[in-house]
């Protein structure tokens, strides 16, 4: 009996939009709610938040510094297919 080939399902979700959220709106953690990463999503928009409130001190520009990387990094990885950015949080690639 042949194996039964299965088809993949593509993700309607977009590389390239995820790219253009990450770079535009990366620090609100768009890209990971476009791509179903919620809890990313959060912790990138919670850092923002309290990163921009305690910005009058020292540790509101390191979180703020750290989140900048942090977005950089997923931006990159969105190039580059790299990480649990080569599909999205069903597990479908992206197209």
């Amino acid at each position: 009996m042949p194996a039964q080939q299965q088809a993949v399902t593509f993700s309607p979700k977009s590389k390239a939009a995820a790219a253009l959220l990450a770079f535009f709106l990366g620090g609100l953690g768009a890209h990971n709610f476009y791509l179903g990463y919620t809890g990313k999503g959060f912790c990138q928009l919670a850092l923002l938040v309290f990163g921009v409130f305690t910005s009058l001190f020292v540790i509101g520009f390191l979180m703020l510094g750290a989140l900048s990387l942090w977005v950089l990094i997923e931006f990159i990885m969105i190039l580059t297919g790299g990480g649990a950015y080569t599909h999205d949080s069903v597990g479908r690639p992206l197209s």
